[in-house]
């Protein structure tokens, strides 16, 4: 074991010499690169390039320290964006740019005298092994041990012996250490920042939730149907039966006609419980016409004149659609209980990853979300999908309502 450690940190320090060596010319290769974008223009492609060869020169060295370390890394693979203008923006804006041009220095600094160090310990040895025993076939003056001429057979051995043990106590005991503290120093170089680690998490976090929407839209569109063509039409089944069962019983049957009819009572308010938990959880509506005919649906439906603006919308999680759905459904209710509003218009508009969603109206205004305006129950249903809500309504109005929902990516 300990043989093998050894062995990885003679590679180690060996390979740093003349990596330190090649990242020296890394500044002037960049340099020549940006000024051939000022000269002739040729830069504007190679500059990136030359940069993302910089960035996986750093990560190479990167997994090499954490081997070294014992250590296991996230792989960091730069990719470069297609196109001139986002290769440029890619530039400017990646993390991972910066902290290759801070490492540059800093291991040119570290690694020249880790190899050269490297290079003593190891060469020594392996130039003592070979110099000793071959001593005598050596031209007189042209070897010396510890930097003294050996004058005899018994001196070199003992000058080589001396040679070796302190070479080796060098790379035993010394080296070592300076190896830890170098590719530590290159972790650190190399590692993000707090708000560079918080930007990534946010990042890792948008594309979860992303994942999770989608997977929780399939999980109602399932459960909408099961239950719709399930429980539902098992229910309908079982009050037409029990109907049946009444029909059939002669009229003096007294508790067991009592008992049918409770039971086909129950059985129908069950199914208008379920109705209502199916439209709760995903209204068969968007299933049916989509988000943009659910609401023309219900704009045209809604008791103060209401007009639609959809843009163009492309494809939205049903989770999304559901929210989004509710939002307009409850502010439409809300606008015709309070508002006193003659008119209202609902505005949505799809931005990127983002759905957002405009409820006005022109009524008395003054919403106050203690006395149970429904917006509660909004800001509520929003929150679960990371969403947010805004509403300004001053009194005497207008009152808007604007919601952003995260659409994944």
């Amino acid at each position: 074991m300990r043989g093998k450690i050894l062995g990885r940190d003679a590679r180690y320090a060996l390979v740093g010499l003349p990596s330190a060596i090649a990242t020296i010319l890394v500044l002037p290769v960049l340099l020549v690169g940006l000024l051939s974008v000022v000269l002739g223009g040729l830069g504007l492609l190679v500059l990136p390039r030359l940069v993302l060869g910089l960035c996986r020169w750093a990560e190479l060295h990167r997994r090499r320290a954490a081997r070294v370390l014992g250590e296991s890394v996230e792989p960091r693979r730069a990719v470069l964006p297609s196109g001139v203008a986002a290769q440029w923006r890619w530039l400017a804006r990646e993390p991972a740019v910066r902290r290759a041009l801070r490492w540059v220095p800093r291991f040119v600094g570290t690694g020249l005298p880790l190899g050269l160090l490297g290079l003593l310990c190891f060469g020594g040895l392996a130039g003592t092994a070979v110099v000793v025993p071959l001593w005598p076939l050596l031209p007189e003056g042209e070897a010396s041990l510890l930097g003294l001429p050996a004058e005899g057979w018994g001196s070199a051995l003992l000058l080589g012996a001396v040679q070796f043990a302190l070479l080796a106590a060098l790379a035993r005991w010394v080296l070592p250490p300076f190896i830890r503290w170098q590719a530590r120093d290159c972790l650190a170089a190399l590692a993000p920042s707090a708000e560079e680690r918080l930007a990534e998490r946010v990042g890792e976090l948008t594309e979860s939730r992303a994942g999770v929407v989608d997977a929780h839209g399939a999980e109602l569109r399932r459960i909408e149907r099961d239950l719709h063509d399930g429980a539902q039409a098992r229910l309908v089944a079982i009050a037409m039966r029990l109907g049946v069962a009444r029909e059939e019983l002669p009229d003096d049957s007294g508790a067991l006609a009592r008992l049918l009819r409770e039971a086909q009572e129950g059985a129908e308010e069950a199914m208008v419980e379920l109705r209502q938990v199916i439209r709760s959880m995903y209204p068969p509506i968007l299933a049916d016409r989509g988000l943009a005919g659910a609401l023309a649906s219900v704009a045209s439906g809604a008791p103060v004149p209401t007009r639609l603006d959809l843009a163009e919308l492309g494809r939205v999680p049903a989770a999304v659609e559901a929210a989004a759905y509710f939002v307009v459904t409850e502010s439409l209710t809300n606008v015709a209980k309070h508002s006193g509003a003659e008119r209202a218009e609902v505005r949505l508009a799809r931005t990127a990853d983002r759905l957002r969603v405009t409820v006005e109206d022109n009524g008395r205004g003054g919403v106050d979300e203690g006395r149970g305006s429904g917006v509660v129950g909004i800001r509520r249903r929003v929150a679960a999908l990371d969403g947010t809500v805004e509403v300004r309504s001053p009194v005497g109005g207008p009152t808007v309502l604007r919601v952003e929902l995260p659409c994944g990516s």
